[in-house]
This record gives structure tokens, sequence and C-alpha cells, in this order.
């Protein structure tokens, strides 16, 4: 018998829970070795982000028209895949895509790449992650263009400031087992790094409004933690011990769409999700509180626009099926 899939609730607090979904998986880390005058350009990766830590010396970033200075000790997360310029100062040419440039491979996943025409030396630690679990992807829609992290706050910082220091004494001693020991600080330098933002007052569209107001925010918890439990207005207000209309005028007002819907389009992502990584219609629909697979088939179809079994095995973004706030 085929073993059921795990649905991942979030926890009961709510910006927790967020923290805790950002669990990221490495795509591929990168040892930049440039000496001026050099540039590059980093692909567009669709659902991955990508950080890239100086280290030693400095460059610019351009990402959609924009150019960041940075320095070493900064960090720079890239959050939406999009694609991005690196190069050592104004005017410094391209020289081609990352990806397709010649580099010394020193694991499947973990490479040095060495660029420029012999001047001043930087030196970089890249990497590419995925959001491992669904409720992350909400969050990085929410995150700026780029997230900047300088030398100064991660100092201020204390632990990110402690795990940049670490990286850069790895990469510069290039001992046994760096490769996996950046690979770990370098998800928490991720994380570290978000949770600054949102330390520093970030609020965002609604979706973060909601989780920061104490009580639509234990709701939505509540819902990311059981999905599956028969929510009704009445239970949600009496969870937060507000009034039925009150309850159902501030969920509107921070979260941008009526609760019910919020909890219908937050199960419909969970399922897209699980559907993608093959998961039976029947068994999603269950586990998320449908008496009947063609009762779920219709909330689904309603939702995203197709039907449950188009998505079955199709793994991919849930964009559709996302709650509306997180998608503002």
């Amino acid at each position: 018998m085929d073993e059921e899939p795990v649905i991942p609730w979030a926890p009961v607090d709510p910006l927790g829970g967020v923290l805790g979904d950002l669990r990221m998986r490495d795509t591929f880390y990168s040892r930049t070795e440039g000496t001026a005058p050099w540039g590059v350009e980093m692909p567009a990766l669709g659902a991955c982000m990508t950080f890239h830590v100086i280290t030693e010396g400095s460059c610019l970033l351009e990402v959609g028209g924009e150019v960041h200075a940075l320095s070493a000790g900064d960090l720079a997360l890239v959050p939406h895949g999009r694609g991005h310029l690196l190069r050592s100062g104004p005017g410094a040419a391209i020289t081609g895509r990352a990806d397709l440039l010649p580099q010394d491979y020193l694991a499947e996943h973990y490479s040095v790449l060495r660029l420029g025409g012999g001047g001043a030396a930087t030196r970089l630690v890249c990497g590419v992650l995925e959001p491992e679990r669904p409720g992350a992807a909400h969050l990085l829609d929410l995150l700026p263009p780029v997230l900047l992290v300088d030398a100064g706050n991660a100092a201020r910082g204390g632990w990110l400031s402690v795990l940049l220091g670490m990286i850069t004494d790895e990469v510069r001693h290039d001992r046994p087992g760096a490769e996996a020991v950046v690979t770990r600080l370098a998800d928490v330098v991720v994380i570290q790094a978000i949770r600054g933002w949102l330390e520093t007052g970030a609020t965002g569209p609604g979706w973060l409004r909601a989780l920061r107001d104490p009580q639509v925010g234990r709701a939505v918890a509540l819902v990311h933690r059981d999905p599956g439990a028969p929510w009704t207005l009445e239970r949600l207000a009496r969870e937060t011990r507000m009034s039925r209309s009150a309850f159902a005028a501030r969920f509107t007002e921070l979260a941008g769409e009526p609760a019910l819907r919020y909890v219908t389009r937050w199960r419909m992502h969970l399922a897209t999700v699980e559907l993608g990584r093959g998961a039976r219609v029947g068994e999603v629909a269950r586990r998320l509180g449908y008496d009947s697979e063609a009762a779920f088939s219709r909330a689904y179809r309603r939702v995203t626009g197709i039907p449950p079994v188009a998505a079955r095995g199709r793994p991919g973004s849930a964009e559709d099926a996302r709650p509306a706030a997180s998608r503002a």
C-alpha cells in the first residue's frame, strides 16, 4: 500500500509558523573569485531564490535596473528568481551567464567560478535555494526585489554576523567538508536575513499585517495548523474571542478577503502541492476535511480553474491556489 503523503501544518504562532516554513533545499552553491574588471549574469531561476555573501572586496549588484553597491560582509538576497548582474564596477563587461561559464566543480552542487582581468580581487559565496514547504512561498512573495543586509547591520544583528564570519572562514581556508558546512550555514543565513526584515517592522500587503494582528493572526495560524477542521466563521470568532461580525470585518480588512474564502484558498494551495507530488485526489479531499471527492473537486475547480486530476503529478507553482492576500 502506498504511504500517505504528509501535509505539513504550521504551528500556532503565526510568524513563527512562517519562519518554520522557510526550510530550503539546496540547488547549487558557488564560490566566485573575481579580479577586476569582471562581470557575470545570474540567470532567472523561477521559484528559486539567490543569495550572495561578499567575503572579500566589493562589487555591484544590478536587479531590474536598480544598482546596489556591496562590500565585504554584506549579504544580498534576490528572493523572486529574477535574473540579475554582478560586476566589479560601473561599465565592467558581462562575460556570460554563470551557469554556462567554465568552472571547477568541487562536488555535484558546489563549484568555484573564476573571472576577471587580474585587478582588485573580490570573493563571494553565491547560492541558489528552493523553498521546501508550501507555506514559505507566501512569505517569499512579499519580500522586496532585493533584501540587503550590510556589514554594519549584520554586526548589530549578533548571530547573523557570526554566521557570515563562519562562511568567510570556510571559504578562505577551504578545509575538508567545507561544502557541507557552507550549505548548512547558508540556509540559516537566509532565514536570519528574512527574520531580520520581519523584525524591522516590515508589514507588506495584507497577509503579513493579518499575521501580526494578535486575533486575526491566531485564526490564520489555527487554519494553517489544521486546515481540515470544520472551520466556520462562528468557530474562528470564538477561537479569537471576538464577536462574529467584528471578527469577519477585521479579517477582511487585514487579509484582503473574507475568512472562509481564505480557508478555502489555503486548502486548495496545500492540495495543489500534494497533488503535484502524486497524492490521490480522494486522500487529499479527506485530509482537507471534505465529505466527498466530488465536493472537493468542485471547490478545487472553482478556485484554480482546473479539476484536481489535472494537477496530479504536475509539480510546479500553486500560484492560482494561494490566498489572495499573499499574492497582493
